[in-house]
């Protein structure tokens, strides 16, 4: 009867090291960063028909300039697009970008079908070089020659630089 009792123990404790092993194997990847997905994030811009954005750069607040997001939007749609405002509502960090008549960099804007226009959404806050940035995009747009509010939604992420 004792026999049985200590080969329970025995293995019992074969399975103890392995897992406190794998434990420790865990938290030494988990030191080093290994899950933190955020350093390897790569810059992604995606919006609705009928805009397509061909590049984007997310700017950190650098010797007292605003930081900001720029944005290359190519026009897809076979007639002339007036961009009235663009705003990109930060979800981490909440920090969030506009590109409107207020602040007077590239709002409004006639974008011609198949031809590419950049604009810069100045963020209300500092953005810190070297970290990342993740925003829902909301453009709000017309048609030439028409008043009815038309909106493009989508999203933003990627590494913020310098």
């Amino acid at each position: 009867m004792r026999r049985k009792g200590q080969a329970a123990v025995e293995f019992l404790m074969t399975y103890g090291w392995a897992i406190l092993a794998a434990v420790i194997a865990i938290g030494v990847l988990a030191y080093f960063g290994v899950f933190s997905p955020g350093k390897y994030v790569t810059d992604s811009a995606i919006v609705t028909a009928p805009f397509y954005v061909n590049a984007q750069n997310i700017q950190a607040d650098v010797n007292g300039t605003s930081s900001g997001i720029v944005m290359e939007l190519r026009n897809n749609g076979g007639e002339n697009l007036n961009v009235t405002s663009i705003i990109v509502a930060g979800t981490t960090p909440s920090i969030t970008c506009t590109c409107d008549a207020s602040n007077g960099v590239g709002c409004p804007i006639v974008v011609t079908p198949s031809n590419a226009t950049a604009f810069t959404a100045t963020c209300a806050g500092a953005l810190t070089n070297g970290g990342t940035y993740k925003g829902d995009i909301t453009i709000n747009y017309n048609k030439a020659g028409s008043t009815v509010a038309l909106t493009s939604t989508g999203t933003i992420a990627g590494k913020i630089t310098a």
